[in-house]
């Protein structure tokens, strides 16, 4: 059995929506009120995330502040797109070393994207306030992001 396999099987992950595995791990008890007009939320929620060759996490929003932790496996390549489409942001997550950190924070409501650079790697996605599908979306069921990005930066479009 391959070690992605192993993960599947003994963390219980199933397909996410926007590529990868995952499974919830934490949902808080507590909730509060986001200061931007969403109706109350969860406080925080936390989930692994396995990102597998040629199946990346494709471009989507979040309207939470997302924490993502480097776990096992190669580093992972995040990038994230300012809501007004002015810049590309890349970081290296993975284990600490030259351009490479352990916790990456992705802003809330920055378009994001993320893809192995190795075969499998294994992380945490934590979001506060906590994840709730009414503040996701991919960018392929949003025509006006989707045409910006491909104006802007049409070489990022294979993680639509």
């Amino acid at each position: 059995m391959s070690r992605v396999q192993e993960l599947i099987q003994q963390l219980g992950l199933v397909p996410h929506p926007e590529g990868g595995f995952f499974r919830r791990v934490f949902l808080s008890s507590r909730r509060v009120l986001p200061q931007d007009g969403r109706p109350e939320r969860l406080a925080l929620t936390s989930i692994y995330f396995l990102l597998v060759r040629g199946n990346p996490s494709r471009w989507h929003r979040v309207a939470s502040d997302e924490a993502w932790h480097f776990y096992e496996g190669s580093p992972v390549e995040l990038l994230w797109i300012d809501p007004g489409f002015r810049a590309v942001h890349r970081r290296r997550l993975g284990p600490v070393g030259p351009g490479v950190r352990p916790v990456v924070v992705i802003p809330a409501g920055a378009w994001q994207a993320a893809y192995t650079l190795g075969d499998y790697t294994l992380v945490g996605c934590t979001v506060g306030p906590g994840f709730d599908y009414q503040d996701f979306t991919l960018m392929r069921h949003d025509p006006h992001a989707r045409h910006h990005l491909l104006r802007r930066f049409p070489a990022l479009q294979t993680l639509l």
